[in-house]
C-alpha cells in the first residue's frame, strides 16, 4: 500500500451512508417487535472455550479490585445471557467483536455483530425473525430451509451421519494426504468437505438455512433426537453461499453447560492451543435461570457485503485491519 494512502479509509462514501442505513433499518425493525437494545462490555474478564475461535487478549492494569488483564469478546453472547437471567426479556445488540487471526476477503479481526435473543422461541421461530430481517433489508426471497444431512447428500454425495470416519477421510483425501485427512477426525472432515463442497453450491442455490447439525456441533445449542440421529437445535443461513449467521434453540442446563465447556478444553489442549478459563458469571446465570430460548448472531458487514454487491469485507469497512 502506497504511504499516501494509509490515511484514507478503504470503503467509499456512498457505502458508509449504506452502513448507517443498515443500522437504522435494524433498530426500526427491532423496535416494531419490541425487543429492547442493550449495550454489554467489549472488554471482559473472561474469553471462550470454543476450540474454533481465537480471542485477542487484552493487557489491562487491575484497579479498585478488579482483576488485571481480560478478553477482547468474540461475542456478546455470555454478557447478554446473563441479562436474560436478570429478567431483560427480548434483547438485541448491535456490537464490535474481536477474532485473533482472521483475515481475508470475508474476514477482519474486527467486525460488526448484530445479536439477539429471543425468550419463548424456537429455533423454528427465530428462523423465521431472521428470514424476515434479512430478506427484508436485501429484497431477496425468504430462505428455504435444508437439513444438514440432506445437504450432505446433495452436494458432498454421502450421508454425515451414517458415514464412516475413514469414508469421511478418503473424501478429504481430494485436498489432503491421507494421513492428514485421518488426523482431522470426523469433525474437522465434515468441514472441510462444508467448505469445499457444500458452501460453494450454495452460492447458486438462492437464501438458504441449513439446520438439524451433528450432536458433536452442538457448540451452545440444545440436542435431541431426529430420525434416530441426535441432532444440534443449530442453524445457519447462507446467501449466495456466505454464512451470514449461526443460531440456536439455546442451552439452559448449566451442569451440561460446564460439560461442554470442559470438552472445549480438551480438544484445545489436543490441538495443542492453551486452555481457556471458564466464564463462572455465566454458569451462575445459568443456575439462577435462564429462560427458554433462541438467540442467533448475525455478521453486519456481510449482509451489507452482499446488499451492495462486493466480495471483499474492505469495501464496507471505513479502516480494516492493515489500515487501522
Amino acid at each position: 500500500m502506497s504511504r499516501a494512502f494509509e490515511w484514507q479509509p478503504s470503503a467509499s462514501l456512498s457505502a458508509l451512508k449504506s452502513r448507517a442505513d443498515q443500522l437504522a433499518w435494524v433498530r426500526g425493525f427491532f423496535a416494531q417487535r419490541g425487543v429492547l437494545e442493550v449495550e454489554t462490555p467489549v472488554l471482559g474478564r473472561y474469553g471462550v472455550t470454543d476450540p474454533n475461535l481465537d480471542g485477542i487478549s487484552a493487557n489491562t492494569t487491575a484497579v479498585a479490585g478488579g482483576v488485571a488483564g481480560g478478553w477482547l469478546q468474540t461475542s456478546p453472547e455470555y454478557h447478554m445471557k446473563r441479562l436474560l437471567a436478570a429478567g431483560s426479556g427480548p434483547i438485541f445488540q448491535v456490537s464490535r467483536v474481536f477474532r485473533d487471526g482472521e483475515r481475508g476477503r470475508r474476514h477482519n479481526p474486527e467486525f460488526s455483530m448484530l445479536e439477539w435473543y429471543r425468550p419463548g422461541f424456537t429455533d423454528g421461530d427465530l428462523m423465521a425473525e431472521v428470514s424476515d430481517l434479512v430478506a427484508g433489508w436485501l429484497g431477496c426471497k425468504p430462505p428455504e430451509v435444508m437439513d444438514y444431512g440432506e445437504a450432505f447428500r446433495r452436494f458432498a454425495g454421502l450421508d454425515p451421519f451414517l458415514a464412516s470416519d475413514r469414508e469421511l477421510a478418503g473424501c478429504c483425501e481430494q485436498w489432503l494426504e491421507s494421513e492428514q485427512a485421518m488426523a482431522l477426525g470426523r469433525d474437522g472432515c465434515l468441514d472441510l468437505m462444508m467448505s469445499y463442497l457444500v458452501e460453494p453450491a450454495l452460492a447458486d442455490y438462492g437464501p438458504v438455512f441449513i439446520n438439524g447439525y451433528p450432536e458433536s456441533q452442538a457448540a451452545l445449542a440444545r440436542v435431541s433426537e431426529r430420525d434416530g440421529v441426535r441432532q444440534a437445535h443449530r442453524f445457519e443461513l447462507y446467501v449466495q453461499g456466505v454464512e451470514l449467521c449461526n443460531g440456536y434453540w439455546e442451552l439452559t442446563d448449566p451442569a451440561e453447560q460446564s460439560r461442554r465447556f470442559a470438552a472445549d478444553n480438551r480438544i484445545r489442549r489436543q490441538s495443542g492451543k492453551p486452555e481457556m478459563a471458564v466464564d463462572s458469571a455465566l454458569l451462575h446465570a445459568m443456575e439462577a435461570g435462564i429462560p427458554e430460548c433462541a438467540g442467533v448472531a448475525l455478521g453486519l458487514d456481510r449482509l451489507l457485503m452482499l446488499k451492495l454487491g462486493t466480495s471483499d469485507i474492505a469495501d464496507v469497512l471505513a479502516f480494516p485491519s492493515e489500515r487501522a
